[in-house]
């Protein structure tokens, strides 16, 4: 009896673990199969359709996929799309990166790797990221991921590495990253990050990697002594500064890279130790003082990129250097004596290395700085020219002062130089110092004469008030500013080469952008004086304006053989992180229309403001970049120069093949084209959700379109959420109807930008005069169970 009851709860027990074990592995199908719909069914993933974890974990591992199991549950994935994506098509519309992450954590809850690396993902990073609460490793590289970098990911707490490069993250840096105690890799390049570094990172005493660079971040780079394991450290291309980081006294570093900032003061008392250290790259700053000779000895050191600043000092032939460097550059200092033979020898042609040094003031060398400067750096008085040989005594008598340094003679010299120039100045007339003279064969652009033929010269003379006049800028002055066209100033580059974005930072600390254009053709400077003068009048207080220009010539036939652009730098950013970024930055819904208004007026400028006006210009709201007042400019516009080099025939670019018919017809439909493009713009302030292909444009048109047939309720479901409960229900309704106009396949049945205006004005006006707070819709609706909704009405209605 007793062995009965016992062989009873045996069977009892094992149905209980197979009915579990069941259930677990139909929930770790669905997840698999949701994860693989999410992603819109690439073809890498058709092998993980199996339920059987033994298969799964014996899958072969390829570029695209690779799976490692220990004691048969998933601990690695890893996805990767390859540089181009091929493999994995565009994802599905609705995709959301809430429920990719929960079911990744449904599917292989103790996963420790996980890497999707080129797959197009966006949206925002969600809270349910925390959910995998095993992950040791988060590699998120190369996606579109927006927003801000949420504070959940301090629920990781084994979180070891965590990489979002290369990504349009937006906003400040938690200070919850600071918790995450065993965190050794942190690295976020290439996003749009802003702001100064919380003070929590000093407290990551594990970490080895903080890699920063070109993002947007500012301010002075908090306390890193306590960081003693930290062995490479790269903030490049932001804007950190005045103050040299603060470093361990006997740090590990292998790599500190803190090119393109404001650093600069606290190097010489900042740095120190350095016995590990491999590559010193602190270029393109605003250090001032003497170079420190000991760089080029360092144990380890094997890179050293000082270029860019203003380090004084003499350097001497017998200076030593380390035998394992391999590239230096000293370029653009103020260095004078002589190029160390250590490095006159390395930088040979029968040497692999490589050594700058041009744009300073040493003696032995070619390509230095003119000899003026140098001069005037040597001397603390500089003379007037003259033949007479007391002048010529009293300069050797200044000099021998100031090498040795005896107070008294060089009081005695100072008097003596006074009688003399007293004296010379009674008996001949005052000269002025001799004027660099720059040299340019194209006619100076006289702005109040370009302007004099503008369709609306009060307005445009009104808004371009504020910016410089425009100039003609000399081609050595570019260089200066952008470090000899580095490659690290390089913004972006067009096709074939043709067309070049440099960031450039003049002398008196304004930044630019340098847009260079090679010539298709040599022609004469009076081929382009026309197209000149038409970029020279594009300026206005909603445009990235051109503050003037430069050009190249060939020496051979004396022809123009490259145009730069220099156009104001705007640092804030792009509309879009303003509209899908986090939720702090996010403008309300009355920012979002003061925006739009400033777009239309932009746009209404190009198409009116000067004659001919520029039509087609391809807007994106990428291109819509805001400036220290949040205030709209729109850049990369269809300038007339870019349209005679692309097509060899001066007038403007058409994105998208005109009509048959009229002048008048082609030209309107230009403009309309425009307006197809504003609306897109609306459509993603509306929804609150970036936009990222051309066909999501018209489901989502239907959807607003839907909304506006139903009621109050269904419009404010699809609305971003930040801003669906303060938005008027008339200032809204406005807004959807000139965006569902704007995005008319018919370009005939578009309204015109004058139409868009005044709407948007008005929108603007009735949310003004609304009250501020508005009650909220009757019936508490989940605004994604909303929008499904919606998205299955359109489903019906597109099968009807």
């Amino acid at each position: 009896m007793a062995n009965s009851h016992l062989l009873l709860l045996l069977l009892l027990t094992f149905s209980l673990l197979s009915v579990h074990h069941s259930a677990a592995t139909q929930s770790e199908s669905e997840s698999l199969l949701k994860i693989q719909q999410l992603l819109n069914h690439p073809p890498p993933l058709t092998r993980i359709n199996s339920t059987d974890r033994h298969s799964l974990c014996s899958i072969e591992p390829t570029p695209s996929l690779t799976i490692s199991c220990h004691q048969g549950n998933v601990t690695q994935l890893h996805i990767s799309g390859g540089g181009d994506g091929a493999a994995f098509p565009p994802l599905p519309l609705d995709f959301s990166t809430h429920y990719l992450f929960s079911a990744l954590a449904a599917a292989f809850p103790t996963l420790k790797v996980l890497s999707l690396v080129s797959l197009r993902l966006w949206g925002p990073l969600p809270p349910s990221i925390a959910r995998l609460s095993s992950l040791e490793i988060l590699n998120l590289n190369s996606n579109y991921l927006s927003g801000a970098i949420p504070s959940h990911i301090s629920s990781l707490v084994n979180l070891q590495t965590l990489i979002l490069d290369r990504n349009n993250f937006t906003g400040q840096l938690p200070p919850s990253l600071g918790s995450l105690p065993s965190l050794a890799v942190l690295s976020l390049n290439h996003n749009l990050l802003n702001g100064p570094l919380p003070s929590s990172l000093a407290s990551l005493q594990s970490l080895r990697v903080l890699s920063l660079s070109h993002n947007f971040l500012s301010g002075e780079v908090p306390d890193l002594t306590a960081l003693a394991n930290m062995q490479l450290l790269d903030l490049e291309a932001n804007y950190f500064g005045p103050h040299f980081p603060s470093l361990p006294s006997k740090n590990k570093l292998v790599t500190l890279v803190l090119r393109n900032n404001t650093f600069r003061v606290g190097i010489q008392t900042g740095f120190q130790g350095g016995f590990q250290l491999q590559k010193l790259d602190i270029s393109l700053n605003e250090f001032v003082g003497p170079f420190s000779p000991s760089w080029l000895s360092l144990p380890s050191i094997n890179y050293l990129d000082v270029a860019g600043n203003k380090f004084t000092g003499v350097l001497s032939k017998n200076m030593s250097c380390n035998v394992v460097l391999a590239f230096v550059n000293l370029s653009s200092n103020l260095l004078a004596g002589d190029l160390p033979t250590c490095l006159k020898n390395r930088g040979s042609k029968n040497n692999s290395s490589v050594v700058l040094y041009s744009g300073n003031c040493l003696t032995n060398v070619d390509q230095q700085q003119p000899s003026n400067l140098c001069h005037n750096e040597a001397l603390a008085v500089d003379l007037p020219p003259s033949g007479d040989g007391k002048i010529k005594r009293n300069k050797q008598v200044v000099a021998s002062s100031a090498v040795g340094g005896i107070v008294g003679a060089a009081a005695v010299v100072v008097l003596a130089f006074m009688a003399v120039k007293r004296l010379l100045y009674s008996k001949q007339p005052v000269k002025s110092p001799p004027t660099r003279l720059i040299r340019d064969s194209a006619s100076p652009v006289n702005t109040a004469k370009l302007l004099s033929d503008a369709k609306y010269i009060s307005e445009t003379m009104k808004l371009g008030a504020s910016l410089p006049a425009y100039r003609t800028f000399a081609l050595e002055e570019l260089k200066e500013a952008t470090n000899d066209f580095d490659d690290s100033t390089l913004l972006g580059e067009g096709a074939h080469g043709q067309r070049q974005m440099y960031r450039g930072k003049l002398p008196d600390g304004t930044l630019v952008a340098i847009r260079g254009l090679k010539m298709r053709k040599r022609q004469a400077t009076q081929v382009y004086t026309h197209l000149l003068e038409l970029v020279s009048k594009l300026r206005h207080s909603h445009l990235v304006s051109a503050l003037g220009h430069c050009l190249e010539y060939n020496p051979d036939d004396s022809g123009v053989s490259r145009i730069f652009l220099v156009f104001e730098f705007v640092p804030n950013g792009t509309l879009r992180g303003f509209i899908s970024g986090p939720p702090a930055r996010k403008f309300t819904w009355a920012q979002r229309i003061v925006a739009a208004i400033g777009v239309a007026k932009g746009v209404q400028f190009l198409h009116t403001g000067i004659v001919p006006g520029v039509k087609s210009n391809n807007l994106k709201i990428t291109n819509v970049l805001l400036d220290h007042d949040l205030h709209v400019k729109i850049s990369s516009y269809n300038l007339p120069l870019l349209a005679e080099n692309n097509r060899g025939v001066v007038g403007t670019a058409v994105s998208s093949p005109a009509p048959k018919g009229s002048i008048h017809t082609r030209v309107n439909h230009e403009c309309k084209n425009d307006v197809y493009d504003i609306g897109v713009i609306l459509l993603e302030m509306i929804l609150g959700r970036p936009i990222m292909f051309r066909n999501e444009v018209g489901v989502l048109k239907d959807l607003v379109r839907v909304s506006l047939t139903i009621d109050d309720t269904a419009r404010r479901s699809i609305v971003d959420a930040a801003v669906h409960k303060e938005c008027s229900d008339e200032s809204l309704k406005i807004m959807m109807e000139i965006c569902v106009r704007c995005l008319m396949n018919d370009a005939a049945d578009r309204p015109s930008v004058e139409d868009i205006l005044w709407n948007l004005q008005f929108a603007a006006q009735v949310q003004e005069s609304a009250r501020e707070d508005w009650p909220t819709p009757r019936g508490s609706i989940d605004v994604e169970l909303q929008y499904e909704y919606m998205l299955m009405v359109l489903g019906k209605i597109h099968k009807v």
